[in-house]
């Protein structure tokens, strides 16, 4: 049976290694074959706007951009419908490939078989 990985990041600028690590996981995760869905909340939110990623800097860490790339290429990049709203961001605002969906598409994706779910 494939693995599901859904990683919900809580934490932008504002936490930096809590955010790198989050991004890191989900990126190691898919590229071990697993299958990942991202989850933009809280702050993370901003990066599901274009620019916004290259912005972030944590040294030794790798870099957000080159992250953020391989999971809208590889897997599923969700910006949460009530954040989006509350920093003023629409659909026509993210980048391509990320879905804005809420609470419940995100409890349906880890009710799932098979599912592990990380918050950072």
């Amino acid at each position: 049976m494939e693995r599901t990985l859904v990683v919900k990041v809580t934490a932008g600028s504002d936490a930096p290694e809590r955010c790198s690590q989050a991004f890191t996981v989900a990126t190691t995760a898919l590229a071990a074959g697993a299958s990942v869905s991202l989850w933009l909340t809280g702050e993370s939110s901003w990066f599901a706007l274009p620019g916004r990623a290259a912005e972030f800097d944590l040294p030794h860490a790798a870099p957000l951009p080159d992250l953020l790339d391989a999971l809208l290429a590889g897997g599923t990049v969700t910006l949460c419908t009530q954040c989006a709203a509350r920093r003023g961001i629409g659909p026509d605002d993210v980048l391509d490939g990320v879905r804005i969906a809420g609470a419940p598409t995100f409890v349906e994706e880890i009710m799932a078989d098979g599912v592990q779910a990380l918050v950072y």
